[in-house]
């Protein structure tokens, strides 16, 4: 094995999780009397975090008087709509069974909400994730380094054998900083160029691809 650890992000990597989180943004945001977002937009939104999905969505993000009240609409409503349309990308359930096999460790960290990622982790990848982190107080979201070294603590694993999986620039900086190396997958929310432009030196097409890089 090249690695005995594999640390992953969720959105856009092992979920497909964009039409969720598009009925979630323009639910609150058509509270509040603002426009919809379509998906294309959406799909340039996400990767920084909830507040940051928001401060793009909401015309004049912070300085919109509704701000706040928007983004707690949101938070509300994706906590309980977030497994309406998100899916397993296809073939990712069989790269963790096939890892499991190989005797891998593996975390998720992400920046969604902590009790989202919880919740689907538990619904997709219970029987094969160890532990799954998400935004929480007191932990700096990524590119901070630190959900990775919160999860590494709990899987008792060095850096030397982790690699870590993502599909945005956001992933490719957060592996830099916690001093991992990086997978980058083309299916998810960025494409190949884009990953390129951002630094990615290892790109996957598929997850027998991501499996083959892991254990080869």
């Amino acid at each position: 094995m090249k690695y005995t650890t594999v640390v992953f992000d969720l959105d856009g990597t092992l979920l497909d999780t964009l039409e969720d989180l598009m009925e979630a943004v323009n639910y609150a945001l058509k509270q509040y009397g603002c426009p919809a977002r379509t998906l294309e937009e959406i799909r340039t939104f996400v990767g920084n975090g909830v507040r940051t999905l928001m401060q793009r969505a909401v015309p004049g993000g912070e300085s919109n008087p509704d701000f706040e009240h928007i983004i707690s609409a949101f938070r509300e409503y994706y906590t309980s709509h977030c497994e309406v349309r998100t899916h397993a990308y296809d073939g990712v359930p069989e790269l963790m069974q096939k890892l499991r096999e190989s005797g891998c460790r593996m975390s998720i960290v992400s920046n969604k909400l902590d009790k989202a990622v919880k919740e689907l982790n538990a619904s997709y990848f219970g029987s094969y994730i160890q532990t799954a982190i998400g935004e929480r107080e007191g932990v700096r979201r990524k590119p901070a380094p630190d959900m990775v070294e919160a999860a590494l603590a709990e899987l008792n694993s060095s850096r030397k054998e982790t690699v870590y999986i993502g599909d945005s620039e956001v992933d490719i900086q957060t592996a830099a900083n916690a001093g991992l190396d990086c997978i980058s997958v083309s299916w998810g929310f960025r494409d190949t160029d884009f990953l390129r432009r951002n630094g990615a030196s290892v790109i996957a097409d598929t997850p027998q691809e991501v499996f083959r890089l892991i254990t080869e």
